[in-house]
């Protein structure tokens, strides 16, 4: 478990694991509303070198960035509003993968065994607005984890 004291801590430590991406990863954000995704995800963001504002994809459900913007394509992705697994099925998501990446907010929403390479992260509230993540890293990220 690594605790993020602050939302400052969780960006920057999404600052870092941005910094590793490599085309074809995927990050699988789990945790309650408020836990800190999309902080973790605007993290993410600027790891790629993105500066502008990062926004929670919760109405679009995708949003794309993409060179010279970003190092490399990542869609962050957020499928809170998604119903059933299918639904995802018109997102395409698997086409990020090819020279890209994935952030996905509420993974849960799609089919369990969906991106068994994905590095599953998970945010929890604990006290004083700290947060705890733990991390569920596939052999895919082999010496990329912990992000130093």
């Amino acid at each position: 478990m690594i605790t993020l004291k602050s939302a400052e801590d969780t960006e920057a430590f999404g600052v870092r694991i941005g910094a590793l991406l490599q085309p074809g990863d995927m990050i699988a954000l789990n945790g309650d509303l408020g836990a800190g995704k999309t902080t973790l995800a605007r993290g993410i963001l600027r790891g790629l070198g993105f500066e502008g504002d990062v926004a929670s994809p919760t109405f679009p459900i995708v949003i794309a960035y993409e060179p010279p913007d970003t190092r490399l394509p990542l869609w962050h992705v957020d499928l809170y509003r998604i119903e059933d697994p299918a639904e995802a099925g018109e997102l395409a998501l698997d086409e990020a993968l090819g020279d890209g990446a994935l952030v996905v907010e509420w993974p849960e929403r799609l089919d369990a065994g969906r991106w068994q390479d994905a590095l599953r992260l998970h945010l929890a509230s604990a006290a004083s607005g700290a947060r705890a993540l733990t991390a569920e890293v596939p052999p895919a990220w082999g010496e990329r984890w912990p992000p130093r």
